[in-house]
């Protein structure tokens, strides 16, 4: 695929994502990611040895930073992991999950626009924004404990609500200015490198530290978990099969959602 832009790369599911593709793809990567309290270079200390990784500490939501970002680099691929992700903090201060959920994903699409207008043909169609989603956009889980593709978007907080408006930012760019992208919805991930405050691991440093094991209303909540590895092989694999797709296929077929990778 050549140079893949990854937003949000020292973060739980970016910093996974960006061992993947080392270990899976010879691709150059470009790693953004604005550290904050949820992004560490130390997730990614054995991937910024290879010299197939650049990172730029930047804000996805600072235009003239990702405008020169895409000048320097033309990625062929922008995978946007970028977000602020806890129900609980967007509870008390919406406003960062707006910048940076929001703003911050019109941001890379107005980037991503400009970039695709510097193009050749042949790149133009191979080129693809990936924005990566969660399953938070449909609300709370039943008792059959599954949404799927024709499942209404019902977000129930404010980080939901910004990411399922981030959402709707995507398909409009597909639909109003032909932006190949896709967007894909995962469900709870779980695994190495994430933030503690998330429930798996926080259990688990409760439960090793003789703390309370905190339940969440009346404790009968379901949850779909996913570990992050399989999520970042179907983010690849969704990666690899849309440049595959257009090779048969018009760009704007080959753009559109795809729900729970």
């Amino acid at each position: 695929m050549g140079t893949l832009l990854i937003t949000g790369g020292a973060g739980f599911i970016g910093s996974n994502f960006v061992h993947h593709l080392l270990a899976h793809t010879s691709d150059n990567l470009v790693i953004v990611d604005k550290l904050t309290y949820a992004g560490s270079l130390l997730n990614l200390d054995r991937a910024l040895q290879d010299s197939r990784v650049t990172f730029v500490q930047a804000d996805i939501a600072d235009a003239t930073a990702m405008t020169r970002l895409f000048g320097v680099h033309a990625p062929d691929a922008v995978v946007n992991l970028a977000a602020e992700t806890h129900v609980d903090r967007s509870i008390d201060g919406p406003r960062a999950f707006v910048d940076t959920n929001i703003v911050g994903t019109l941001v890379l699409l107005e980037a991503s626009r400009a970039h695709l207008a510097t193009l050749s043909e042949s790149r133009r169609a191979a080129f693809r924004f990936l924005h990566v989603s969660t399953d938070e956009v449909y609300g709370s889980l039943g008792p059959t404990g599954a949404f799927t593709e024709e499942t209404a978007y019902a977000p129930n907080s404010p980080y939901a609500a910004s990411k399922a408006s981030a959402d709707h930012l995507v398909r409009s760019y597909v639909h109003t200015f032909g932006m190949p992208a896709l967007i894909t919805n995962c469900s709870n991930n779980y695994g190495p490198f994430q933030f503690p405050e998330k429930l798996i691991p926080l259990m688990i440093l409760n439960a090793l530290d003789g703390r309370a094991l905190p339940i969440y209303g009346d404790g009968a909540n379901v949850r779909d978990w996913l570990h992050v590895e399989d999520h970042c092989s179907g983010i690849l694999l969704v990666l690899r099969e849309v440049a595959s797709a257009r090779n048969t296929t018009s760009a704007a077929a080959a753009s559109g959602r795809t729900c729970r990778s």
